[in-house]
């Protein structure tokens, strides 16, 4: 990718992602998967339902911007991956945390722990 498409990315959408879109391009980061279990992963982080119109406008928004490919698993299911642009953004957003985040030694210490703890 070149650093022009990546800077697009990074300043143009990744600030207009809504919590909620960010959470979604996190869950794609482990595999593509269709929308039935991506509302399972959110409904688990949320400890809520998630409705299926929230759920598919924000996906079908994802897929607009470029973040995520849209597939046909058959006639009624419909699989989501992330793509560069998409893994993209979750860098970007790791980096930007991680950069607000360790102020000092004992929290870069504390997050390379965290990390290495889910190797």
């Amino acid at each position: 990718m070149s650093e022009a498409r990546r800077r697009t990315t990074e300043v143009a959408v990744g600030p207009e992602l809504t919590a909620f879109q960010q959470n979604i391009l996190v869950i794609l980061t482990e595999e593509p998967m269709y929308g039935l279990a991506i509302k399972r992963e959110l409904e688990e982080y949320y400890a809520t339902e998630v409705n299926h119109g929230r759920l598919y406008p924000n996906l079908d928004d994802l897929v607009e911007m470029g973040l995520v490919e849209k597939s046909e698993l058959d006639k009624r299911t419909n699989q989501y991956a992330l793509i560069d642009d998409g893994f993209d953004a979750v860098a970007n957003r790791v980096e930007w945390i991680a950069s607000k985040f360790v102020t000092d030694g004992d929290r870069a210490d504390r997050l390379v722990n965290a990390i290495e703890s889910k190797r």
